[in-house]
């Protein structure tokens, strides 16, 4: 490793035998479907207050580094955050400003990809994975998790680096090493939490169609758990449900088709903010927008955009910059020997924002969610 500091060596020694230790026991407890998941839920792998503790840290005032760094820290970030999405952009912000308000000095290296281009992730991870040396901690955002499991479990397993995943809270029973962290918003909560939101505000029997994005992990919950909620609960119709890759182009393409053969459906349901921003641009051609209550996922500063433009009506929110932040004190944490005081898997906090809210509570909102990473849409 490039990395020389007073706390360094001692840290990584230290989070080694954690990791070696705390994975050779996962699950810590076993919670209800367990046996039918190829995939641990938080509450399964995260010791008692751990999560809680690291929440708290986040959403304080950030104290800094105690140690002393001869070189700043190398962070290499394989991530789609070339999608429409601004999740990748503004979690890369929080976490190099908190990571400033720590006094911890760093250098980071992008890999930039689509969503889409799982090849790409795989040519960046091995690259990475080759030039170990050259990084000390390493951020790899999947395009999809079971697509790119190779790869975390070939990072994972190298000790050069400490590893983080940024966008899944699911860590794989298949895994033979597990990466040191994730970081994540509870797809499976944000949906239940909209699920009763759309209830309550819309009521039963209703009829709706889906934007869903990519078979897998993130869409079996962001859209297969909002489905069967609202099926189960309120007797909901899911008249049809359009693959579009979580892109804008598929969110489009699948509201067009939705709009014209099944115009029964009065609510669309969008997986991300790229085909939720697709979505809208496909109602507002036709004038329809009005016509159609229609959701995104993330609370995105495109999103809340459109909140205030009436052209979207509802999103689970995260408050987004916890990931980059939590990231940022788990890497202070980890150059001073705390390792072991961090969960495995970290979640933020997920709200959900919609078009009945005041200007003055949706501005609420977005500043704390985007604390670090600004409030408003980001150059793209």
């Amino acid at each position: 490793m490039r990395l020389l500091a007073t706390t360094a060596l001692m840290a990584t020694a230290l989070a080694g035998a954690t990791l070696a230790d705390g994975h050779a026991t996962l699950p810590l407890k076993e919670l209800p479907g367990i046996a039918d998941r190829d995939y641990w839920v938080p509450g399964e792998v995260n010791a008692e207050g751990k999560l809680e503790a690291l929440q708290a840290v986040v959403g304080s005032d950030a104290v800094a580094f105690s140690g002393t760094l001869d070189n700043p820290v190398q962070i290499a970030l394989i991530y789609p955050s070339a999608d429409t999405s601004d999740f990748w952009a503004r979690n890369y912000l929080a976490l190099t400003k908190r990571l400033d308000q720590l006094g911890i000095a760093y250098e980071t290296t992008e890999f930039a990809s689509r969503q889409i281009e799982h090849s790409l992730q795989s040519t960046y991870a091995n690259q990475v994975a080759q030039d170990a040396d050259l990084y000390d901690y390493v951020i790899f955002g999947p395009s999809e998790l079971a697509i790119q499991a190779d790869n975390i479990d070939k990072l994972a397993a190298n000790d050069g680096f400490s590893t983080y995943v940024w966008a899944f809270h699911t860590p794989l029973k298949t895994l033979e090493n597990q990466p040191d962290a994730w970081f994540d918003f509870s797809s499976a909560a944000g949906a239940l939490t909209m699920c009763e939101y759309m209830i309550e505000r819309l009521g039963e029997g209703v009829t709706m169609a889906m934007n869903r994005g990519i078979p897998g992990i993130t869409d079996n919950q962001r859209s297969g758990d909002f489905k069967d909620c609202v099926e189960t609960k309120a007797g909901w119709t899911t008249v049809y449900e359009h693959y579009g890759e979580y892109q804008r182009e598929g969110g489009f393409a699948g509201t067009s088709l939705i709009l014209q053969a099944y115009p029964e459906a009065n609510i669309i349901h969008n997986a991300n903010t790229a085909m939720a921003m697709g979505s809208v641009e496909a109602q507002v051609a036709v004038g329809k927008e009005k016509d159609i209550f229609s959701t995104g996922w993330g609370g995105t500063g495109l999103e809340l955009d459109a909140i205030r433009r009436g052209e979207l009506d509802a999103t689970p929110m995260r408050m987004g910059d916890d990931v980059g932040a939590a990231t940022a004190e788990a890497i202070k944490a980890d150059l001073e020997g705390r390792a072991d005081a961090l969960p495995l898997v970290f979640l933020g906090r997920i709200t959900v924002a919609h078009d009945q809210m005041s200007a003055e509570e949706i501005d609420a909102l977005e500043q704390e969610a985007f604390r670090f990473s600004g409030v408003g849409a980001l150059e793209r």
